[in-house]
């Protein structure tokens, strides 16, 4: 008999406010992403988590220098021509835009973020690079704007850590994939349990 997995129960935590300051913090990315972070952006980032240069070439300064992940999605598989993608929490687009470098004129992207100052950079990145088969919607991760068992693949990199309904938004990322997708993520995990008061300290999520 195949043991049942527990799903996380979700954080107690003001999921308003927690989204307010999310946006906030990634919207002073979106405005100058080199004025210095607590945390690493752009090239020097695509360095650290292992991007390879060929990924990068013809993806326009605007979403390089915006990106702010904490992984590399693309280190669990190359993506494959044709093949449908949801990018959760799609930032400046750097992630959306290599996908649609990868699947190609017959495949299709689709970059989900909540924060509009990045999606307006993600969107003029693709103008930029001309970029026909990738669209940004503005959505939350736990209620994606993509239909059931629409993607090949999802890709995140960097978003899951920062919702308290971590069950909600897997659940979510196996709604919309094919009963053969795929799940590819880059994100951040903790060796010891967060004490519960520090789990309602806004700054330590958005830190």
């Amino acid at each position: 008999m195949a043991q049942q997995q527990q799903v996380p129960s979700p954080i107690d935590v003001d999921v308003a406010v927690l989204r307010d300051a999310i946006r906030a913090e990634y919207a002073a990315v979106a405005s100058d992403p080199s004025s210095g972070f607590h945390f690493h952006t752009g090239h020097a980032l695509t360095r650290i988590v292992g991007y390879h240069p060929s990924w990068l070439e013809g993806i326009p300064e605007t979403a390089v220098a915006s990106f702010a992940g904490t992984g590399n999605p693309f280190s669990l598989g190359v993506l494959q021509p044709g093949e449908r993608v949801v990018d959760v929490g799609s930032g400046g687009g750097i992630d959306s835009l290599i996908a649609a470098r990868m699947v190609g004129a017959g495949g299709q992207v689709v970059g989900v973020d909540m924060t509009p100052a990045m999606l307006d950079r993600a969107r003029r990145a693709a103008d930029e690079m001309g970029a026909t088969a990738v669209e940004f919607r503005e959505g939350y991760m736990e209620t994606l704007p993509v239909p059931d068992g629409w993607a090949d693949v999802v890709i995140s990199n960097g978003v899951l850590n920062l919702t308290p309904d971590k069950g909600k938004a897997l659940g979510e990322m196996a709604r919309v994939l094919k009963p053969t997708g795929r799940l590819q993520i880059g994100d951040i995990t903790i060796d010891k349990p967060v004490p519960e008061a520090a789990k309602q300290e806004i700054d330590l999520w958005t830190g």
